[in-house]
């Protein structure tokens, strides 16, 4: 029986020498790995987490969630706004011209005045509707001469309801010169946390003139207005007649176009290609991915943005959908950043809210 002559060094049971089996011969038989499912499941996931126990964006090595439970994930924004319920839209508000209200506000305006007496009609009446200054006809006179915080006159627009107060004309009778102590004007949404518009004054009887006024600066909407005492002491032989107040319209809509962007995340090394999954609502109509709303990722900080191809996947939960886009190329860097843009938006007509945005790198 011949014997096989052993090349030494060569291992005789459970393995072949190097490089003798060609890679081809391996590779052929190997079926390669897709994890785009994988990542988008932990994306999804992550969404639904951060969705659920209303947490702020945040990030890890790898990944990127934002739900909008504030603004702290927002970088720029241009006709977009982050709407308390926790979503990003297409959105605008500018201001109109002020100007002071007159006309009957009763149905308006509800109107407590603390330590008050009444005149010839009621408080309400006499203090908002438009009708002043007529022989005392519906005013009023506060009861005694003591100026301090228990005293006030409060105008309330009632629940859901606001305006941005920028001033505030009164009339009184008689017109002449009464000093009735020390006032400020202050508002709030609550009754309860208020903001001081016009700081301590002297109340002059029709603020100095028939009418007098006092304006500031302000922008923000409240639901109520109110004067209130400071010091001093007043005089019973004066009777108010009637209050105005000078307002600011504020204009919101819809805009057809506007965008926002996520802020800066720093990667742990260089990134050259990205993914994403956003949630979104379709508030009226249907918006059509990559043509109404369109998302654009970078690695280099905003400088350079690819634009995605989002493609639809199954619904998020009831009304909100979702869409993704895997491995898109980008300019390589580590300072990751993601663009959302909404075009063809029209109120009642086609309104698109982004409701949650899910980074991978």
């Amino acid at each position: 029986m011949a014997l096989t002559r052993l090349r030494a060094g060569t291992a005789l049971i459970g393995s072949i020498a190097d490089a003798r089996i060609p890679a081809s011969a391996v590779s052929q038989h190997a079926q390669s790995f897709d994890d785009n499912k994988l990542v988008n499941d932990i994306s999804t996931l992550a969404l639904r987490e951060a969705s659920n126990n209303d947490r702020a964006s945040y990030n890890t090595n790898s990944s990127y969630i934002d739900v909008f439970q504030d603004a702290s994930g927002i970088d720029t924004t241009t006709n977009a706004v982050r709407n308390d319920n926790e979503y990003v839209s297409s959105f605008f508000t500018s201001y109109g011209t002020a100007s002071y209200e007159t006309g009957d506000r009763t149905s308006i305006y509800t109107v407590t005045v603390e330590n008050a007496s009444n005149y010839n009609g009621s408080i309400t009446t006499g203090s908002i509707d438009g009708s002043f200054g007529e022989n005392n006809t519906n005013a009023w006179y506060f009861s005694d001469t003591a100026v301090n915080s228990s005293r006030f006159i409060r105008f309330d627009l009632g629940s859901g309801n606001s305006k941005i107060y920028q001033g505030i004309r009164e009339y009184s009778n008689p017109d002449f010169n009464v000093s009735y102590g020390n006032w400020e004007i202050r508002a709030s949404n609550n009754a309860t946390d208020w903001t001081t518009l016009k700081s301590s004054f002297e109340w002059v009887n029709g603020f100095g003139n028939n009418p007098g006024s006092h304006e500031w600066s302000n922008t923000t909407p409240y639901r109520y207005i109110e004067l209130r005492g400071v010091s001093g002491t007043d005089t019973s032989s004066r009777w108010h007649t009637e209050f105005e107040f000078k307002v600011l319209p504020l204009i919101e809509g819809v805009s057809a176009t506007g965008n926002f962007t996520g802020t800066t995340i720093t990667a742990p090394s260089s990134v050259s290609s990205m993914g994403a999954i956003i949630t979104y609502q379709d508030q009226a109509g249907t918006n059509a991915l990559n043509t109404d709303i369109v998302l654009q990722l970078s690695a280099d900080g905003g400088s350079n943005y690819s634009t995605a191809t989002l493609t639809a996947l199954p619904d998020f939960s009831t009304g909100i959908k979702m869409a993704k886009v895997n491995d898109l190329a980008v300019t390589a860097g580590t300072n990751l950043k993601y663009k959302i843009s909404f075009a063809n938006q029209s109120d009642g007509v086609k309104e698109a809210r982004i409701r949650g945005v899910s980074l991978q790198y």
